[in-house]
């Protein structure tokens, strides 16, 4: 668990060659990420295939995810 993470929109001063990715929480069943991607994406041809089951929140910007059927879901923050 990160303890000096008090905000999690809290993004600035990264200047980041890759994604960064931080665990906030984890246990036996269940692990809590926050990914800082700044337009990153995955090197062409790359698959990434897991094993586990993954829930995406998108809490700033836009993503698409492309899942193995080649269907493309794009995310974006709808403001309420």
């Amino acid at each position: 668990m990160i303890s000096e993470l008090t905000n999690i929109f809290n993004i600035q001063g990264f200047n980041l060659p890759e994604e960064l990715i931080e665990i906030l929480a984890q246990n036996e069943n269940i692990k809590i990420e926050r990914i800082i991607s700044e337009g990153h994406t995955s090197p062409k041809n790359f698959w990434y295939n897991q094993e586990t089951n993954e829930f995406v929140i998108l809490l700033k910007g836009e993503a698409e995810i492309l899942f193995e059927n080649d269907e493309r879901v794009k995310l974006s923050r709808v403001i309420i």
